[in-house]
């Protein structure tokens, strides 16, 4: 019995001994449940909050006096058989190609734009008796179309190129524009206007809302702008042109559109 009893006070004094190493172990995992509760994380007040971001647009435009031209003209033939209209065009097509090459017009400058063989239709109202009519499309014959676009390096002798043209039968106008041989630099230099302005407005809105610029965050071309074609819309033999024919190419214009981010901070 009372060896029983010394075994028992024995094993007592051994896990009062080892009671403090255990509680030793309780701040960690205390620690740890401190920063969770029912199961959602307590805000880290060191993580990094959401940045203050501002998105600018901005266009920058160039302005030069063109040095090239592009005219978009050709013949238009009507006849009763598409072999006919053909037939027609390709004779007053040769006749244009050999006008524009003593105009000094190089092969490589003239390029088909369009090409088309078309029947035309005529709407009549054709009599059935008893008082009815019916409309009905008959055949009236063929359109044949060939359209050229032509660079002209020569402004000056832009009007006489058109005039000798329409004289070897050329008889429809698309389009004229006009536009810059090599126009990198111009390009380049929309861009970088296009950038400066979206700089100058996100520092005058961080300025108004007491802040500052930080750091361009994302930043991306929103296209940019060339000088379309002038429309001149023009057909028919009637349409002639003195040999003095004054063609104004004034200035193109070059724009670049910017989209940019920027962070502001205190």
């Amino acid at each position: 019995m009372l060896k029983q009893k010394s075994l028992i006070a024995a094993m007592a004094a051994c896990l009062l001994a080892l009671a403090p190493a255990a509680c030793a172990q309780m701040p960690t995992t205390a620690r740890s449940a401190s920063l969770t509760e029912m199961g959602h994380k307590v805000m880290n007040h060191n993580s990094i909050q959401p940045e203050t971001t501002l998105d600018i647009s901005a266009e920058g435009e160039v302005m030069r006096a063109p040095d090239i031209a592009f005219i978009t003209a050709g013949v238009q033939a009507d006849a009763e058989t598409a072999q006919a209209a053909m037939q027609q065009q390709a004779t007053a097509m040769t006749g244009v190609f050999e006008a524009l090459g003593e105009a000094g017009i190089e092969k490589k400058d003239m390029q088909t734009s369009n090409f088309s063989l078309q029947p035309r239709y005529t709407y009549v109202e054709v009599d059935e008796g008893k008082g009815r009519t019916r409309g009905e499309q008959r055949l009236d014959g063929y359109t044949a179309s060939n359209q050229l676009t032509i660079k002209v390096r020569d402004l000056d002798r832009l009007g006489a190129t058109m005039d000798s043209l329409v004289s070897a039968g050329g008889n429809t106008f698309s389009g004229i524009s006009f536009a810059l041989d090599n126009d990198d630099e111009v390009r380049a230099e929309a861009r970088r206007l296009a950038v400066e302005k979206a700089m100058a407005r996100a520092e005058l809105y961080a300025s108004a809302a007491g802040m500052k610029v930080g750091r361009i965050v994302t930043i991306s071309e929103g296209g940019d702008y060339s000088p379309e074609p002038m429309a001149m819309m023009a057909r028919g033999k009637e349409m002639m042109m003195d040999a003095s024919t004054p063609i104004s190419g004034g200035e193109v214009g070059y724009t670049a559109r910017v989209n940019i981010q920027f962070e502001l901070v205190k």
